[in-house]
């Protein structure tokens, strides 16, 4: 007998949508046709020299790039804790000053910000040498990476503060019922549900890094896309952009799948 919810009718109609459509059938064969174009493209247009010639550089590269995304991820992660509790403040100079923050890192592109903090802090050298800054500020690496640092903050503080407000109230007020201190309560109970509300968009702010990373070639820092437009300039091959692409592409895909395992880690309790 069928329970009286109706659960064998709430299992074939849950089959039913996870079968594809016809767009999905369209949308899968659509890019397994130029999966395999890339791969024949790939294999037609191989040249062993040219991955000898520029096969460790580019590994160089990668490297320079997975660096700075994860320190900039980091370091953004840590200041983006303030900001998001300066959006929660009930104190309006903590507000504004946390919204005015989040607004102008948001509302302007990054390449905007990164030529700011390179070219328009560069020209105050006097200033900085007086204070014993310019080391910092000469050195386009600790500029591209202050410049990523502000922008993946104000991002992050948004994604920390949607989380937080996310969390129903009543956890808050269980927590008070049971003599838990606010701050316990907090690190405990809030901020742990928190996180598991907060992956997906953290790990789509680290995808977006790892692309709006390649900006940070227009000021000298070689990293994989720096590389991969030396190595154009030096041979006019295209390939060499074809296969920088497939690495970013590999980078996001092991982000988002890495992202999949832990959600359904952390969401392993759950009825589904």
């Amino acid at each position: 007998m069928d329970p009286p919810w109706g659960g064998s009718t709430m299992k074939a109609a849950s089959a039913t949508t996870n079968r594809p459509g016809l767009a999905g059938i369209l949308a899968m064969g659509f890019w397994a046709a130029a999966a395999a174009g890339l791969i024949y493209y790939l294999f037609s247009v191989y040249n062993p020299a040219l991955v000898e010639r520029y096969g460790e550089r580019y590994l160089s590269g990668l490297y320079i790039t997975v660096k700075f995304v994860a320190v900039s991820f980091v370091i953004g992660a840590a200041l983006s804790v303030p900001v998001a509790f300066g959006r929660l403040s009930t104190n309006r100079i903590a507000r504004g000053t946390a919204s005015g923050f989040v607004n102008f890192f948001r509302g302007t592109p990054f390449i905007a910000q990164i030529f700011l903090i390179y070219y328009g802090l560069g020209s105050f050298r006097a200033e900085f040498e007086t204070v014993g800054l310019w080391w910092f500020f000469r050195d386009p690496w600790y500029c591209a990476v202050l410049a990523m640092v502000l922008n993946t903050a104000a991002y992050q503080a948004e994604i920390l503060r949607g989380a937080i407000q996310g969390v129903a109230r009543g956890q808050w007020e269980g927590a008070r019922s049971l003599g838990i201190p606010p701050v316990i309560a907090f690190f405990k109970v809030i901020l742990p549900q928190a996180m598991m509300v907060a992956l997906r968009p953290y790990a789509n702010e680290l995808i977006l890094m790892v692309k709006s990373s390649a900006i940070i070639a227009i000021v000298t820092v070689f990293d994989l896309f720096g590389v991969t437009r030396r190595a154009y300039s030096q041979t006019y091959d295209f390939q060499t952009y074809v296969w920088a692409a497939v690495i970013y592409l590999l980078i996001v895909e092991t982000i988002r799948n890495l992202t999949v395992l832990a959600e359904r880690r952390l969401t392993r309790h759950l009825v589904r």
